[in-house]
């Protein structure tokens, strides 16, 4: 099976350079509209399309992204892998600016979102146990230390609605929970993704320390928007340096993602709606029949 890598790009990363034969193509969904167009195209022998999860030009807030129309545009465009990254502010005194951490868990707080494809009619209970692939959260640390970016392997990713940052009680408490990174973005797209049937890690880059630090207060937005860009740039060789130890020739996950809807849909076939069967097909296409 060829890799076909998906990489939705969070707060500063709207593009990726470098790609042979880019093209942006407008894409529907039945989930309605998605982020923007994809930017498809190939990294060395690797094929990557790209979605702009705030879309260019960054319209949409954490709340009003449409998570259901993104995973499924980039399921029927055949990507095999999702790379998310996302800016997120540090709860842990050594996860410095700069810094990116490759989480492996996450606490969901959002409570405005549809967080499943699955609903009264067809009904799936994926695990999320392990809701990152090891094999690709470990090809990111390789690559981070390659190009000599900051970085951390594991962490737990505190995902808030937004857009508000947190108070100051609440970012303390986050940091007794074991917390390392907090963001807005990162649930329920990793939930999405599993349900996709498609494994799924993320580069959580820190722009600043959340507002528990000392020095917090004395943070300049324009020392946060530097680090934004920093990490942007950063990103992008990131994703640069990934593709050749994904390859073109893809290993499945370890955690056996590619089939977790065999044992996840409870609706027998005889009593699915069709209306939301026909709005799944491209997410259980595979399991249909079953």
């Amino acid at each position: 099976m060829r890799t076909i890598l998906g990489v939705i790009g969070g707060s500063g990363v709207y593009d990726i350079e470098g790609l042979k034969d880019a093209t942006w193509a407008p894409v529907e969904s039945p989930w309605g509209e998605p982020s923007d167009a994809l930017l498809s195209g190939r990294l060395g022998e690797v094929d990557m399309v790209f979605l702009p999860r705030h879309g260019r030009g960054h319209r949409l807030t954490p709340s009003t992204i449409n998570y259901r129309a993104n995973i499924d545009v980039l399921k029927r465009a055949g990507v095999t892998d999702i790379i998310s990254i996302s800016a997120c502010g540090s709860l842990r005194e050594d996860l410095a600016p700069g810094t990116f951490v490759m989480a492996d868990q996450f606490i969901d707080m959002t409570y405005a979102r549809t967080k499943s494809f699955f609903g009264p009619g067809f009904v799936a209970h994926v695990s999320m146990a392990d809701p990152v692939c090891p094999r690709l959260g470990q090809a990111l640390d390789e690559a981070a230390a390659e190009i000599g970016v900051p970085h951390h392997l594991g962490g737990t990713y505190l995902t808030i609605e937004g857009p508000q940052f947190s108070s100051l009680a609440e970012s303390r408490l986050y940091r007794t929970w074991g917390c390392d990174v907090i963001g807005m973005t990162n649930m329920p797209e990793a939930k999405l993704a599993r349900e996709a049937e498609i494994p799924y890690a993320t580069v959580a880059m820190v722009t600043d320390y959340d507002c528990w630090h000392p020095d917090h207060s004395h943070v300049q937005v324009s020392d946060v928007i530097e680090a934004l860009h920093r990490n942007a740039d950063n990103a992008r060789r990131l994703i640069r340096a990934l593709a050749p130890k994904l390859g073109p020739n893809r290993t499945p996950s370890p955690l056996g993602v590619e089939h977790v809807l065999d044992s996840a849909i409870m609706t027998p076939l005889g009593e699915r709606d069709p209306a939301l069967t026909q709005k799944l097909s491209a997410i259980v296409g595979r399991v249909m029949k079953t």
